[in-house]
């Protein structure tokens, strides 16, 4: 059996890591704001430039500029997702570890029961959420990057 200053050592060095989990789902919803909201005022900038913009300037030479940008962006973000995911997983798998000499596995019992398959509603993870939404952008800038292409031609 441990001795109790080791069990309160561990249960320390338990919450440090806990909040370090916690401060890496802080920065990756951070960075899902900055890429989503970069992508849509990218295309909020884009639809003024086409209406408002000048004459000498090419509709399509405007659409493949931003369907190129816009597709990088996006696979940028996406990669930073798989990053994140990556990231989570493996600090959750300490934790786990780290609860094996706990007297309560809190994580690991979180982890049972949103994956439990009594329950009646679906839960998806964050990250497929996360991937669902940088595909979209991703196709939407694709497709605007193909019409641009297409109108040039």
């Amino acid at each position: 059996m441990m001795a109790e200053y080791e069990q309160q050592g561990l249960l320390e060095i338990y919450k440090l890591h806990a909040q370090l989990a916690e401060h890496v789902s802080q920065r990756r919803e951070g960075a899902n704001r900055l890429y989503a909201g970069l992508l849509a005022a990218t295309l909020v900038f884009v639809a003024t430039l086409l209406r408002f913009g000048p004459a000498s300037v090419d509709d399509s030479v405007v659409l493949i500029a931003a369907g190129v940008f816009g597709t990088l962006f996006t696979v940028s973000w996406w990669i930073v997702i798989q990053s994140y995911k990556q990231l989570n997983a493996d600090k959750f798998q300490v934790l786990h570890e780290l609860e094996d000499n706990l007297p309560f596995r809190f994580f690991a019992r979180e982890a049972f029961l949103y994956g439990s398959k009594e329950r009646s509603t679906r839960r998806w993870q964050l990250t497929y959420a996360e991937s669902v939404l940088a595909i979209l952008f991703g196709g939407f800038y694709l497709t605007m990057l193909a019409y641009g292409l297409y109108e040039l031609c």
